[in-house]
């Protein structure tokens, strides 16, 4: 915010021109923060445009096809290498966390008794 006795002093600068604002002893650069908004919006354009840079092979239909058959394997393991390594993990966290909650229950039941 500028008062009634800020000055404006224009300098030429590149690629925009530098206007700076006196307030009071307060020194606010127009210029960098211009820079900034410009830089905002550039990576708002790059995040939501429709136009794709990179082109990628449509996998849908091998991996409809790779989930789609009939091969005894439980679905959330088809995933390969990956998904069973991360069942696994659930699982054994799982069972340590139940192990874990009974044991903090009983010694909850019990308590120690004072002497």
């Amino acid at each position: 915010m500028h008062t009634q006795d800020s000055e404006v002093v224009p300098v030429p600068a590149w690629p925009f021109s530098l206007v700076v604002f006196s307030c009071g002893g307060c020194w606010s650069v127009t210029a960098k923060m211009l820079r900034n908004l410009l830089a905002l919006r550039q990576i708002g354009q790059r995040t939501i445009s429709t136009a794709s840079r990179r082109h990628f092979k449509n996998k849908v239909p091998e991996k409809q096809k790779l989930f789609q058959e009939d091969d005894e394997i439980p679905l959330y393991l088809k995933g390969g290498v990956a998904d069973a390594l991360l069942y696994r993990a659930t699982m054994i966290l799982t069972v340590g966390g139940t192990a874990y909650a009974i044991y903090e229950l009983a010694v909850a039941s019990f308590p120690k008794k004072q002497e």
